[in-house]
């Protein structure tokens, strides 16, 4: 339970004092604005908004989506960063990880004096009462959670609304004696947290599918069985400790990272429906599968406006901007890879000419290089580009992608 917000510039609490938890802010909302904007907004974001979303210059023309960039979950979780560096200015302020995956915003948290426990010579062994951890907006594991608490930090907890939903029906699926199927990467924060809750109940039980390939895979086990020991083989670095897929598949509810691609977790919840139908009849399906709504309304707005901006206006090609380890920013350079030729930034460096650029090769969920460099990207005459961001990706950013683009047709034109 939250407890209330000691005065600013309160010294570390004296031992054995109970973890504090602030997960609303730490009233300094207004404090930390003006630092806010300055690194992340963009004025000529805003004026592209303003125009249609739409910007002309010269022999170039940008159409941004009507949604992209920083949502709600990750815009508060940088903001609460904020608001506990200036609060605990004097007392070690800690991130568990990257607060959201964005190398620009991450090395300005770093350059404010929060040290990373992600980060080599760091280690959260050495943490006490005097230390302040904030939590990221991906949310951390039941685990890491005791921890900190029982070495008497103060914590900062910026978990995104959604992942918290998505932890519910988790650990309402664990109390029930359902195994959470999560659609995620389960290297990846977000899952294994979520993973994490289902073990909160004596015999929960989870399974993690990266795709549409593997839940394939699974709903071959649920019809049919097969052999135990072969599916722990290609499934046993995704499964609950001492999992059984022929007592552990019988009862499955289905969950998912929220930044995974709508359309395929939708996907993978029919076909697993269809398999339990197949299994054990219509009658029967609620006894063995539930599936409850847990997709990010911001995953989904980011990934619905770039389909209606390829639908309505007529792109050359895109360009997605955003980290390279974003889940989110990658599935939006797949939607679009299927449309148009699409380059996935970090950001305006990688824009090295008219005739080079540096990206992420779009491609499935497994990954690949992490950044390849490209030549002929930008076609003469007159080009029409259209441009999105993942929801780790600031304005600032974006902003200056949209000059770099505009200063590079110059040049060539």
């Amino acid at each position: 339970m939250p407890t209330p917000n000691p005065p600013s510039g309160a010294g570390a609490p004296p031992p054995g004092t109970p973890a504090v938890i602030y997960r609303k802010g730490l009233d300094l909302k207004d404090a930390v604005a003006g630092a806010l904007s300055a690194d992340y907004d963009s004025a000529l974001v805003e004026a592209i908004k303003s125009a249609g979303y739409r910007h002309d210059a010269g022999r170039l023309t940008v159409h941004l989506a009507r949604e992209f960039g920083f949502c709600y979950g990750v815009d508060r979780a940088v903001d609460y960063a904020y608001q506990a560096r200036q609060r605990f200015a004097d007392r070690p302020v800690f991130l568990t990880g990257e607060i959201i995956h964005n190398p620009d915003v991450n090395d300005k948290l770093r350059a404010a004096g929060i040290r990373f426990l992600s980060d080599p010579g760091e280690s959260a062994d050495r943490l006490g009462p005097g230390d302040v951890v904030i939590l990221p907006a991906f949310g951390v594991s039941v685990g890491e959670l005791a921890d900190f608490q029982a070495r008497g930090c103060t914590l900062v907890d910026t978990t995104c609304g959604s992942v918290l939903n998505v932890w519910k029906n988790v650990i309402r699926y664990a109390r029930d004696g359902y195994t959470a199927l999560i659609h995620g990467k389960y290297k990846h924060e977000e899952t294994r947290a979520t993973a994490s809750q289902a073990l909160t109940f004596p015999g929960g039980r989870y399974l993690v599918v990266l795709d549409h390939a593997e839940a394939d895979l699974v709903c071959d086990y649920i019809r049919h069985g097969g052999d135990a020991a072969a599916f722990l083989d290609r499934f046993g670095h995704a499964v609950s400790p001492g999992f059984d897929p022929d007592r552990d598949l019988v009862r499955v509810g289905l969950a998912n990272q929220t930044t995974m691609l709508m359309t395929e977790s939708l996907a993978i919840g029919v076909a697993v429906g269809q398999a339990m139908r197949d299994r054990y009849g219509d009658a029967d399906l609620a006894a063995h599968y539930r599936a409850f709504d847990t997709i990010c309304s911001a995953t989904q707005e980011r990934q619905d406006a770039v389909v209606s901006l390829l639908d309505q206006e007529p792109v050359d090609l895109m360009v997605v901007i955003g980290g390279y380890n974003s889940s989110n920013t990658c599935n939006l350079a797949r939607l679009c890879g299927a449309r148009v030729p699409t380059y996935h930034i970090a950001d305006a460096s990688c824009l090295v000419s008219g005739q080079t650029i540096r990206h992420r090769p779009v491609g499935p969920a497994r990954g690949g290089p992490s950044e390849i460099e490209s030549a002929g990207w930008l076609p003469s005459g007159a080009i029409t580009i259209g441009l999105t961001a993942g929801a780790s990706t600031p304005n600032a950013i974006v902003g200056r992608v949209v000059q770099r683009l505009a200063d590079l047709t110059a040049a060539a034109g």
